[in-house]
């Protein structure tokens, strides 16, 4: 189950370091935490970096990969909660919006100009019996019948 929530994402990585130092009596590695947590070891980095600048863990690299330990658990209550959506999620949002306006006023077109079709061809039909009409009620003055 992936979380897109900073606040739900820090507190996990945070209990992971917790549980973990607790059973081994060491530091944990990011890789140990995100097998834990099943998260892609690019995703645990990219968190724990930001955890780190916000002051709530310490990263220690050294020979044996990059250990965590919690710095200031209480800093974890600055996230803020929810999803946080960001800039290129909103501008996609304003483009779908855009395009699928521009694709109902097409829409809208087309279905004038099909009316529009009808219309003139209903009115050159209507013509057309009403021309039909007066000529067979008219006299024709050539014409041999009397």
């Amino acid at each position: 189950m992936e979380t897109k929530d900073q606040y739900s994402q820090a507190h996990l990585i945070v209990s992971a370091v917790r549980v973990l130092d607790h059973q081994q009596s060491a530091p944990p590695s990011i890789e140990e935490v995100c097998r834990t947590l099943q998260y892609t070891l690019e995703q645990g980095y990219m968190i724990c970096r930001k955890l780190k600048e916000m002051g709530i863990i310490e990263m220690v690299e050294g020979a044996f990969g990059t250990r965590l330990s919690i710095k200031d658990h209480a800093a974890l209550e600055q996230i803020p909660r929810g999803i946080q959506e960001s800039h290129l999620d909103k501008e996609l949002k304003a483009f779908q919006t855009t395009r699928k306006d521009r694709s109902k006023e097409m829409e809208i077109e087309s279905f004038k100009a099909k009316q529009d079709e009808k219309k003139r061809t209903l009115f050159a039909e209507i013509e057309k019996r009403l021309k039909g009409g007066i000529d067979q009620k008219r006299p024709n003055p050539l014409s041999s019948e009397e």
